[in-house]
């Protein structure tokens, strides 16, 4: 479920009372409200540097580290591994900073770092994936989306179009949250849906393994988990011949995905607003520094589905890396 209108204002309205890392005035009594600056925080995600999602992610970081007046850090390993991601978190934990916002795609491989940090009494706010278990580590909050109810809702918007049978495309395989989409998609779409593993890295090796899978089977849909994916997959649609008679929908935004949503090639654009999940944990443990407060529930950031009646909205602010 996504933040009510009323919860996304009050949020609003307490950046607006501690932006810049600025007090409250006097309350009456003498005392006057900590200051949310100085706070030193490091971000820890498994996203490589080259997927625009994650650089979206990172402007998101450093615009509130500057709104809070924090130090924010951001690290991530060069490609998809939770060995190296798990020494990143060990690395921070042994730093003290603040605070501490990991993205969780491996729990067990992740989840006792996440442990030692909050035993150490690090506050930790898990973002992107792994939310089924952040208040089972000790983490003060989840900022994201739930991945299995996003690729139901993928599966009934394309169910939607009358599809029983479908491709989904896998562009970092071991990531649970993707798979994750995937099964959910499957429950969401009430068919057959197949998934293929390619390597986001390689989109020429990527579109060859895809146009084959089109080629081979006779699917009538096809979702991609991410700009990654989209790209290669839009490639191969094309060079199958299936453009036309195959309904394709992604996960995540990217100025070239709205574009194609706008004109019809791509049928949907699932966005989480990743700007959201940078931004949101660095208020979040700035707070919790000042004031010692912490959200009494998780914040749902997605998902939210950008379609060609919608697209054209949200296109300037992608061109911008903010969606």
């Amino acid at each position: 479920m996504l933040p009510s209108r009323i919860a996304l204002a009050a949020i609003a309205v307490s950046l607006a009372m501690v932006g810049a890392g600025c007090s409250k005035k006097d309350d009456g009594g003498g005392k006057t409200a900590a200051k949310t600056g100085g706070a030193k925080i490091t971000v820890i995600t498994h996203g490589v540097a080259s997927d625009p999602f994650w650089s979206v992610l990172k402007k998101g970081v450093d615009a509130a580290a500057r709104d809070m007046n924090a130090t924010a850090d951001y690290r991530a390993p060069e490609k998809f591994d939770p060995v190296e991601e798990r020494r990143l978190i060990d690395g921070a934990i042994a730093s003290k900073p603040d605070g501490l916002v990991v993205s969780l795609p491996d729990v067990d491989a992740l989840g006792p770092s996440v442990r030692k940090a909050v035993d150490k009494g690090i506050p930790v706010v898990i973002i992107n994936s792994g939310g089924e278990k952040a208040h089972e580590l000790g983490a003060i909050a989840y900022v994201g989306q739930t991945e299995l109810g996003a690729g139901e809702g993928a599966g009934r918007e394309m169910a939607k179009h009358g599809i029983k049978r479908a491709l989904c495309v896998n562009h970092q395989q071991g990531v649970v949250s993707l798979d994750q989409r995937c099964e959910g998609f499957a429950k969401g779409l009430g068919g057959k849906v197949t998934q293929i593993a390619v390597d986001g890295t390689d989109p020429t090796g990527s579109q060859q393994k895809i146009t084959t899978a089109l080629r081979q089977g006779d699917y009538k849909g096809v979702l991609a988990l991410g700009p990654l994916g989209a790209e290669p997959t839009l490639k191969a649609l094309d060079a199958s011949g299936k453009a036309n008679s195959v309904k394709m929908g992604t996960f995540d935004l990217t100025p070239d995905v709205l574009k194609d949503v706008a004109a019809g090639k791509i049928l949907f654009a699932i966005d989480q607003q990743q700007y959201l999940q940078g931004y949101l944990p660095i208020v979040l443990l700035a707070q919790n520094k000042a004031v010692g407060v912490a959200p009494a529930s998780d914040v749902a950031t997605g998902p939210a589905f950008v379609t060609k009646d919608n697209a054209a909205r949200v296109i300037n602010l992608s061109k911008q890396g903010l969606r």
